[in-house]
């Protein structure tokens, strides 16, 4: 799998190139693609050109560059090998860099092969990085010399984020400089003893100059990622208008985060998307997340510790740290990535991975679930906080032309009793989860997302029926407006005696007036009708 090119005819681009593998970026000694197991179109999949190895950093999987060629081709690795000089006559060595003159053995670039992008062709040279501590010193006077925009203060003090500016200002937030300012900033940082070569973010340029990978096309806030040492290990930017490739379709999202990294400049150096923590290093319970500002944000508002990593699948360093943890005595990790591990393979295959690096240094590791209305735990947090805010005091009953929920078979007061009314049982059923299947691809999401999971109508036996109950109202209600009162009384809170999820997309409700049973699914604030068997539902 690590075999460098002096044992085979060609190198792994050769292989990027016969697979037609859209390239995303270009490093000095790797590539970015887009991932052919997964699918995913942002550049996830990096293709190291010096090692002729591969690993797609949203799906996890990795290889050498015969297995790439394979497994995209469901076959064996000899018969990749033959496939791959078959295609690129590699017995001639007019097909490509095979010429004893292009070779340079100690360069560490794959003899036989220059692949487009190496540091023989665009003559880039990467800077070693720098220690721990110099890049701490070096970003620590950066962001003092650095000041928050209005905009971005006002962003972060939205209901989005709900930050203090003390709470802002503690966590160390700065606005991106402007590029014109990049060399005079860096000059500042030299004169007052800083080391910027091997720095992330930092580069000399072609003028003969140091300094920084900062532009308008990347302006935006700066996170800092901060060890559990408390350095300063590497900086992300929130960007101000996500990357969006022109090929991408009009309902995706765009990439919001990148880090501040010079891997593509001269004696530039990687991020190497390092792993962030925030909160007591000795605490017995730690909460794993991902994303660096939603580490943040969760700290603040619950008051526990956080660590974030930057992707699902990123969770290589987590190991180390967990060690650490260990020794410091923590005895429980707390998995809280985003509710999409319910629908999502990959993110859900790194959370598994976040349970057996856990248990390998002796701790135990639960998941944290929540509303599945909201996507991640600062999501939650922020809008039970603004739901304790403002609360509102009041029974709702049929004088105020609202609903009254009553048990099955039981009846209603006499005050009740003197207002029109219908009563209505209904029925809620959700998606149900076990050891077996832990993800459901349309789960928590809209009847367009069930629909591109293959599925026509709700697939009944995948759901639990977790409600059965009655309500009293206006005899004038449709569906609609019964529905409503429905998902109001269910979805921000789970009421006593309830045994399901607050109500989310997915979830199926069936109405029953006597007359006929009718049901529809939940659609974020819409009720699409569905056909559905609850004989197929588990009890």
């Amino acid at each position: 799998m690590g075999s460098f090119s002096q044992d085979f005819p060609f190198g792994i681009m050769d292989v990027v190139e016969l697979l037609h593998l859209h390239i995303r970026r270009r490093q000095a000694d790797s590539a970015y693609t887009d991932c052919p197991f997964c699918g995913d179109r942002r550049g996830k999949m990096n293709v190291n050109f010096v090692k002729n190895v591969w690993r797609c950093n949203y799906c996890g999987e990795h290889g050498g560059m015969l297995n790439l060629y394979a497994r995209v081709n469901n076959t064996t690795n000899s018969e990749a090998y033959r496939e791959i000089c078959d295609a690129l006559q590699a017995g001639d060595t007019s097909w490509g860099y095979g010429q004893a003159e292009n070779i340079n053995p100690g360069a560490g670039v794959p003899s036989g092969n220059l692949c487009a992008g190496s540091q023989k062709e665009t003559g880039i040279s990467q800077a070693e990085r720098a220690s721990p501590q110099e890049i701490h010193q070096t970003y620590s006077l950066l962001l003092e010399m650095l000041s928050l925009t209005s905009a971005h203060r006002a962003h972060l003090r939205s209901e989005k984020r709900g930050l203090s500016d003390e709470q802002i200002d503690s966590l160390g937030f700065k606005s991106t400089p402007p590029y014109f300012l990049c060399r005079s900033l860096t000059e500042r940082l030299m004169k007052q003893g800083c080391k910027v070569e091997g720095v992330p973010g930092f580069y000399l340029h072609e003028g003969g100059y140091w300094t920084a990978k900062f532009g308008s096309r990347t302006a935006g806030i700066l996170i800092p990622a901060i060890g559990i040492d408390g350095l300063i290990r590497g900086m992300q930017i929130l960007l101000d208008v996500p990357f969006k490739d022109k090929d991408d379709p009009p309902e995706k999202a765009g990439t919001k985060y990148i880090w501040l990294s010079s891997s593509t400049k001269n004696m530039g150096v990687t991020s190497g998307s390092p792993v962030h923590f925030i909160g007591n290093p000795f605490a017995r319970t730690i909460y794993v997340t991902e994303g660096i500002l939603k580490a943040d944000i969760a700290h603040v508002l619950l008051n526990r510790s956080f660590v974030a990593v930057a992707g699902a699948n990123n969770v290589a360093q987590l190991g180390p740290l967990f060690g650490l943890l260990a020794q410091n005595g923590t005895e429980l990790i707390i998995e809280a990535h985003d509710m999409d591990k319910y629908s999502n393979e990959m993110i859900a295959k790194g959370s598994s991975k976040i349970y057996l690096l856990a248990r390998q240094q002796g701790m135990e590791c639960r998941r944290l679930t929540w509303n599945p209305n909201y996507k991640g735990i600062d999501d939650w947090q922020l809008a039970l906080r603004k739901e304790k805010q403002q609360k509102e005091g009041g029974d709702q009953n049929l004088q105020k032309g609202r609903a009254v929920f009553c048990q099955k078979g039981k009846g209603l007061s006499d005050e009740l009793l003197n207002f029109p009314h219908r009563r209505w049982r209904f029925r809620i059923y959700q998606l149900s989860f076990d050891a077996d299947r832990e993800t459901i691809p349309f789960a928590f999401k809209g009847i367009q997302d069930l629909h591109r999971a293959g599925y026509e109508q709700p697939p009944a036996s995948d759901y639990r029926l977790v409600c059965d109950s009655e309500l009293a109202c206006p005899e004038q209600w449709k569906d609609t407006e019964i529905l409503e009162q429905i998902s109001a009384h269910y979805k921000k809170q789970v009421p006593e005696g309830y045994k399901g999820r607050p109500l989310a997309s997915s979830d199926v409700v069936e109405l029953d007036d006597g007359t006929g049973r009718r049901y529809f699914y939940i659609d974020g604030s819409t009720f699409e009708p569905v056909r559905f068997s609850p004989f197929l539902a588990k009890k």
